[in-house]
């Protein structure tokens, strides 16, 4: 699809369990690939489309760049979340004085609450077998 001697910009973002790596193309058309598909394509709600494409609206860059990412891991939502968060690491490589508008947005900020993990003698991580007097 994307030729490698093309140049990009590199971001990873997290967010949970997701992971996304996100490569960000100058002079581009505006297309959103994830995982080898369109964004309108990969996520059916229009909330995480406005989700992916906040950073992009945030620095003006909307329909002037590509984004190719690979996303893994969680849900749609965290998902969704990942991209945004690389996206916003892949702009500053662009132009580092984006950084002042991604950051007051919150888009720098990785969230990290994840799943608690479950604990021996416990039905999940903190719920405890039912008490039983005889």
């Amino acid at each position: 699809m994307y030729e490698s001697k093309k140049q990009y910009h590199y971001g990873t973002g997290r967010r949970k369990s997701s992971i996304a790596r996100v490569r960000v193309y100058e002079n581009g058309t505006g297309s959103i690939i994830i995982n080898g598909r369109e964004i309108d394509d990969y996520f059916g709600l229009d909330t995480l489309k406005l989700i992916v494409r906040q950073p992009l609206v945030t620095t003006d860059l909307l329909g002037k760049v590509d984004v190719v990412c690979t996303v893994q891991g969680g849900g749609v939502t965290g998902q969704a979340g990942a991209i945004r968060h690389g996206i916003s690491r892949a702009l500053l490589g662009l132009n580092a004085e984006y950084r002042a508008a991604l950051k007051a947005a919150g888009f720098l900020t990785r969230d990290p609450r994840m799943k608690e993990r479950k604990k021996y003698g416990l039905k999940a991580a903190r719920r405890a077998p039912q008490f039983s007097k005889r």
